[in-house]
């Protein structure tokens, strides 16, 4: 089928060992805040990735496609209520999830600093231009590992689908530049295996957006790959976490005057 003979090229002899790990099972951590609270396992690559953000008790805060909502109770375990947290999801389904998610894993005083939106992410670059300290946008993917444990979905896999998301992530990504105050920082993430939708939106964007650029993630997961501008979680080498990729960029602050 097309889904293997695509992998099979980009990772070469790793391909068995990455395609028995994929339909394997996932590496999950527990998050519980607090007693009679409602726990939501998150896989540890999606964890690293939140935490990767490097947010602060007082920031404002954006995170861009929010659904179902496990990377938001990130974040809002580390504001501890203090500033702000957009959590945004642009489908009517998906956004109740969140809802759901948030309003039973959180505990109330967490809560208060928190709003839920369902705006097409791509506009918050030109309306909420320069507005959050950090933005997390956890880009629609190919979503490779879902895709291989569902017959249906294997099924009408192509490499074309592939190229299309690149460009709504390229989209996504320079929306969420635009939307970030200078000398903010964003995380771009996938759970995608294919460097088109991720290294490769990530090199395009940057051309265009020139105030922008990756650093580097430190501190990175056992067994995890540095690429040219972030980090891929694979779960061959990962003990089943994964598959996730994620960058780190920064937007320059503006010059200040003599």
């Amino acid at each position: 089928m097309e889904f293997f003979d695509y992998y099979e090229k980009l990772f070469g002899d790793r391909w068995p060992a990455l395609l028995d790990s994929l339909k394997g099972e996932s590496c999950f951590e527990t998050l519980q805040f607090g007693e009679g609270l409602e726990p939501y396992y998150l896989d540890k690559a999606s964890v690293f990735a939140a935490k990767a953000l490097g947010v602060e008790p007082g920031m404002d805060v954006l995170d861009m496609c929010a659904a179902p909502g496990g990377k938001s109770l990130i974040i809002a375990s580390m504001l501890q209520g203090q500033g702000s947290l957009q959590c945004n999801d642009r489908s009517p389904d998906r956004r109740e999830r969140l809802k759901h998610v948030l309003e039973n894993s959180l505990p109330k005083d967490w809560r208060s600093i928190i709003s839920v939106s369902g705006y097409d992410g791509v506009k918050f670059g030109l309306h909420r231009k320069e507005s959050f300290d950090r933005i997390l946008l956890d880009a629609p993917c190919s979503s490779d590992r879902h895709v291989l444990n569902s017959p249906a979905h294997l099924e009408v896999w192509s490499a074309k689908r592939i190229k299309r998301l690149s460009v709504e992530q390229g989209s996504l990504l320079a929306s969420a530049i635009d939307a970030l105050h200078p000398g903010g920082t964003l995380v771009y993430g996938t759970c995608a295996l294919s460097p088109l939708e991720n290294d490769g939106v990530v090199s395009r964007i940057l051309k265009k957006r020139p105030e922008a650029c990756a650093v580097e993630i430190a501190d990175i997961p056992e067994g995890a790959d540095r690429t040219e501008f972030g980090v891929h979680i694979l779960p061959d080498r990962t003990n089943g976490s994964g598959p996730i990729y994620c960058a780190k960029i920064k937007k320059e602050s503006r010059p200040t005057g003599l």
